[in-house]
This record gives structure tokens, C-alpha cells and sequence, in this order.
């Protein structure tokens, strides 16, 4: 065996052989300085590992065993060994980088970073002799931070650091990102905030003179639907884990009936969440990605209640291209969905559900369905719609009836 753990090619391959070696590459590991060293030291250790793998210890499995962990125990130790490169200092000050651009951070948990960027900018001027400066103009803090960060990685990467040759530089290089890194640790998140303080930050109390009524988060969200702040009630609505609060932001929502809250709403809807879908037809803008939406739910015949919820916003919507699905929904199992069915295509007043409303006006078994039917037709109000109704004047139903005496006036001839 040669001085180095490598093996001369005559060494038979035995338990006690194998170790001796073990011991030869230990003792060089503790005495290497350079990386050069270390890459000796790794090349006999494969060598050795090729060798245990190799070797015919079927009689001395325990033995065989113990040598396996400990060739594995050595790696780990050469690895341990090895470094720190300057690659090393550069992943952590990215770790730091990210962290900062990832994060929600407070005023002051923004004000902590700048100060500790601003410090780990000026060691690494020291130290490297750069000239970084920390641009103090801009109100995105994070951005500008990252900037200054991505620089510092780059100078340290442009001095081609060796980590023999310069390692009491790279050591200190470390240190700084050390401290760097605890820094950005240290600093108040968005998170680290009660949501009551969250909310104060983001001027949701603002508005409070006097609290009348308890909680105080109740009063300002009745304030704030007072005043039209749609942006401080949906907050309110994202903020809160209260169904109490829940409640009364989506019934606020409602009353306001603010294009402001299409896109929340919508997003609540694909949820089939039925307060927002009941708030979308409240606000009644025919958006082309909410009635994609909607017209989906409109075949759900296992959820009736979700059905009859959609259809009524659909009609509030006057979703044209929901007039179709809605007309094939007259002829429901459920006598309540037809009758929604049906009311709904009144509120569209489309013409195209002319003919399959007169239809359910004389063949549905349900006087409920049929009054609705007629109810709709009025609302279409065009000269074949009101014909459809007024003809039932004498009806069994007196709902019926009655839309028939509303529709009679619009076809007597003006004087």
C-alpha cells in the first residue's frame, strides 16, 4: 500500500487491509492545509469505497458492515473539511436577497434592513475595496435593497476569490453575510402583527370618532360602507377569521353593489360561494369571465339552492348568453328551479324566451311555475309577449290572473 491510502495492486483485499488504509486517509485528512490536499484525500477514499464494495467479506459480515459506515463517516468529514468558498458566502447573501423580496415587511421591520444592508454594503467595501453605495432615493424599500444585494454578489463572484489563497477574506466575507443574514431574521414582518394592528396600520380604524357600536371592527366596517370604502370592507372581508365579521362585510357588499368587487367577488364565485354569487348579480355587470362562471353552475341540478342563487344573478346580470341553459332549466324536475328558471329569463327580456315561456304558461302543472312564467313574459314587454299572457285573464290561478290584467292594457290600441 503506498503512503497516500491508495492501494498497491498486489494488497489482498482483507478486513484488516481495508482498515489500515482507512487509517492512512484519516491521518491524511487531518493533515491537509490546501484544497489540493483535500482532492488527494477524496480520490484515495473513493479508491477505498470502490475496494470495501469489491472486496469478498461474506465471513466477516459485521466487520464488513462497521467499514461501510465508517468510510461513510470519513466522507462526511472531508466534506466538512472542505471550504468555505466564496460561492458559499454568495448563496447566503442570496438566501438574504430572496427573503427580502418575498416578504411582507412593517415600516419598521423595513427601516431594520435598510441599516443592515447598509452595514453589510460597507464590510464588504472594506473588504473587497469596492464601491458599493445603497441608492436611498424610491419607495419600494425591498427593490432597492435586492439591487444593492445582487451588486455585492457580483463583486464578490468578479474578485475570484481562492479558497486557499484568500480565505481569511472569504472567512470575513462570511461573517458579514452572517450578520446579514441575522439582520433580515430579526426584522418585524407583516406577519409578526396582531390583526388588529394590521389593520390600524392600514387605516381600517381611521374612521372611528367614537365606537357605538362593539366590536369597534363592526362600527368602522358600517363607516366605511357609509362612506362607499369598498376597498376597506372587502379588507374587512380578506382580514377578519370571524364568521361574524364575515357576514356583515359580504352584506355590506351587497348594498353597495360596487363594481369595485367584481374581481374578489368572482374569484369567491369559481368557490360557488352563493353570497358572491348573490353579490355579482347585485352589481350586475355582465362580465364575460363571471358568466362563464355562473352558466356552469346553471345545470347543477344537485345543488338546487346554488342553482336558483345563479339564476336570479344571471337575470340581474342580463346575461344574454345565459338565456339557453336557463330556457332548458324550465323543464326541471324541481318545480322551484323551473320557477326561478323562468324569472330569471324575465330579467334578461330576451325575446328568444318568448316562446318556451308561453309554453310553460300552458302545459306546466305547477300554477307557482306558470305565474312566473307570466310574470316574465310581462318583463320582456314586447307585443307577442304581453298576447302570450293576456289570454289567461279567466285562469285558474289568480297570480296568473293577474299578470294577464297587467299585460291586457299594453295591447288595447292608443287613442
Amino acid at each position: 500500500m503506498s503512503d497516500d491510502g491508495n492501494a498497491d495492486t498486489t494488497d489482498e483485499l482483507t478486513v484488516e487491509s481495508l482498515r489500515e488504509r482507512l487509517e492512512s486517509i484519516e491521518a491524511a485528512l487531518d493533515d491537509a492545509e490546501t484544497e489540493a490536499d483535500l482532492d488527494d484525500v477524496e480520490s484515495a477514499l473513493e479508491e477505498l469505497e470502490a475496494d470495501v464494495e469489491e472486496a469478498d467479506l461474506e465471513d466477516e459480515e459485521d466487520e464488513d458492515e462497521d467499514l461501510e459506515g465508517d468510510v461513510e463517516a470519513l466522507a462526511d468529514d472531508l466534506e466538512d473539511a472542505r471550504g468555505p468558498y466564496a460561492e458559499d458566502v454568495v448563496t447566503e447573501v442570496s438566501e438574504a436577497k430572496d427573503e427580502i423580496a418575498e416578504t411582507r415587511w412593517t415600516e419598521r421591520g423595513e427601516a431594520t434592513l435598510i441599516d443592515v444592508v447598509d452595514s453589510f454594503v460597507v464590510d464588504v467595501n472594506d473588504i473587497l475595496g469596492a464601491d458599493l453605495t445603497l441608492v436611498n432615493d424610491g419607495d419600494d424599500v425591498p427593490a432597492r435593497l435586492t439591487a444593492i444585494l445582487e451588486n455585492a454578489s457580483a463583486a464578490i463572484e468578479t474578485a475570484d476569490l481562492d479558497a486557499d489563497e484568500d480565505a481569511e477574506t472569504i472567512a470575513a466575507l462570511l461573517e458579514a453575510a452572517g450578520t446579514l443574514t441575522d439582520g433580515v431574521d430579526d426584522a418585524q414582518r407583516w406577519d409578526d402583527l396582531s390583526v388588529r394592528q394590521q389593520l390600524r396600520a392600514q387605516g381600517y380604524y381611521d374612521v372611528l370618532e367614537h365606537v357605538k357600536d362593539y366590536p369597534p371592527e363592526w362600527h368602522a366596517l358600517k363607516v366605511h360602507e357609509k362612506r362607499g370604502n369598498v376597498d376597506m370592507v372587502l379588507l374587512a372581508l380578506e382580514t377578519f377569521d370571524s364568521d361574524f365579521m364575515e357576514e356583515h362585510a359580504l352584506e355590506a357588499l351587497e348594498r353597495m353593489g360596487s363594481e369595485e368587487a367584481i374581481e374578489p367577488m368572482a374569484q369567491r364565485a369559481t368557490r360557488r360561494d352563493q353570497d358572491a354569487i348573490t353579490i355579482l348579480g347585485k352589481i350586475g355587470v355582465a362580465d364575460e369571465d363571471v358568466v362563464e362562471t355562473l352558466v356552469d353552475y346553471v345545470d347543477n341540478d344537485s345543488n338546487p339552492l346554488l342553482q336558483k342563487v345563479t339564476f336570479k344573478a344571471l337575470g340581474e346580470i342580463g346575461a344574454e348568453a345565459a338565456v339557453q341553459p336557463l330556457a332548458d332549466q324550465l323543464v326541471a324536475e324541481n318545480d322551484e328551479v323551473r320557477s326561478a328558471a323562468a324569472r330569471a329569463l324575465g330579467l334578461i327580456g330576451d325575446t328568444r324566451a318568448i316562446d318556451p315561456l308561453a309554453d310553460i304558461l300552458a302545459e306546466d302543472d305547477d300554477d307557482t311555475v306558470r305565474s312566473s312564467a307570466a310574470w316574465a313574459l310581462n318583463q320582456i314587454a314586447t307585443e307577442d309577449a304581453f298576447e302570450a299572457v293576456a289570454e289567461y285573464a279567466d285562469d285558474r290561478s289568480y297570480l296568473v290572473q293577474a299578470e294577464a290584467e297587467k299585460a291586457q292594457p299594453a295591447l288595447e290600441p292608443t287613442a
